[in-house]
């Protein structure tokens, strides 16, 4: 397989706030180790490795957050860095991406990948790559579908159809339909059925293909992306980005593209993949002791406590008679919360902006 014209780029511009707090304004969850010994970007960049090059692997990100991503992956060239002035959901920060790519190489194809998912087995996941850069060569959106280990409530899902190809022992299938997040007994259907998976957020095309959909079905933001084409490499690029992007509509790959989109091709991926949405992830991703606790830069004191994780601030977090709660100490914020009410964690961030409580964020 050859792979000069495949380029990776990792989104990682998001704030995190289910992440609070931890995760701030300034120190954004993909800058922070919540898995191992490595953040959540270092985590992303090195499980490409070697199928792409540092020279082939982009960052979309926002301004106040390039300079501690280059500290923490150095070894990409800071030119691959794509900054978007402000945050327009994903389909506006991959067809920004696509125009920098598309400059750099006509024949490009793009795999869309993010900072915030932890994936165990990184060998199978390049496969799964070259895989899908192999079926996007024939003209198919290539997305990666997760086979469902549980019914989740928290994830939307993709409908398989017919075969399309098999590739090095992998499969890739038409997509019949993307589903919204489901209720129970609809999620629980979906498991059963064996059609159904994940929808990982994950994404392999050519840029010309994305591109054109992107004409036909975003228009409007097609004719701005062809403003800020015109521009790029030239003097006045800036100027044209900081003019137009303030008057792009917010919208996300799925509604805007995806959604709707003809010939979508999904390979299912069994690669231990998790989406580190909330504090809960951690519980159900890392090793625990023997009472299912996990424990993070804390001297953790238990008596009679289950299922709970501590992320410390080295320092003493003791815990007494207590089941399935999230703690997070951090200087100057300590967050518990029940298990159940991790992807709540927002409303608080949402509370504090309300109240005038901007310097806990």
């Amino acid at each position: 397989m050859t792979t000069e014209h495949y380029f990776a780029l990792i989104m990682a511009g998001g704030s995190g706030t289910r992440l609070w707090p931890l995760s701030r304004q300034a120190r954004p969850k993909q800058t922070l180790r919540l898995v191992g010994d490595r953040t959540m970007v270092q985590l992303a960049v090195e499980r490409l490795d070697p199928l792409f090059t540092p020279e082939r692997i982009f960052v979309v990100t926002a301004a106040e957050q390039v300079g501690a991503l280059l500290r923490q992956a150095p070894q990409l060239p800071a030119g691959n860095f794509i900054v978007e002035p402000l945050q327009r959901g994903t389909a506006s920060a991959i067809g920004l991406a696509a125009l920098f790519l598309r400059k750099r190489d006509p024949e490009a194809t793009m795999a869309v990948l993010t900072a915030d998912h932890y994936i165990a087995d990184n060998e199978t996941f390049r496969r799964v790559l070259a895989a899908a850069y192999e079926e996007a060569q024939q003209g198919h959106l290539v997305t990666l579908g997760i086979k469902p280990s549980f019914p989740s409530t928290s994830f939307g899902y993709i409908e398989r159809g017919e075969l399309l190809a098999e590739i090095d022992g992998l499969t890739a299938y038409r997509v019949n339909a993307f589903r919204e997040k489901p209720d129970a007994a609809s999620a629980e259907s979906f498991m059963a059925d064996g059609q159904h998976t994940w929808n990982s957020g994950m994404f392999i095309w050519r840029v010309d293909r994305i591109l054109a959909e992107m004409q036909k079905q975003m228009p409007r933001f097609y004719d701005q992306l062809m403003q800020i084409d015109a521009a790029i490499g030239a003097d006045r690029e800036s100027l044209v980005l900081s003019y137009v992007w303030p008057r792009v509509a917010a919208q996300t790959i799925d509604y805007g593209i995806m959604e709707c989109a003809d010939d979508v091709a999904v390979i299912p991926a069994d690669i231990g993949w998790s989406d580190i949405g909330s504090w809960a992830t951690l519980l159900e991703i890392l090793p625990g002791d023997k009472d299912g606790n996990v424990v993070i830069d804390a001297d953790h004191m238990n008596v009679d406590t289950r299922q709970t994780l501590v992320y410390g601030n080295n320092r003493m977090v003791a815990t007494l008679g207590v089941s399935g709660l999230v703690v997070v100490d951090t200087d100057d914020v300590l967050l518990i919360c029940s298990r159940e009410r991790a992807q709540d964690v927002k409303k608080i961030v949402e509370k504090l902006r309300t109240n005038g409580g901007t310097k806990y964020l």
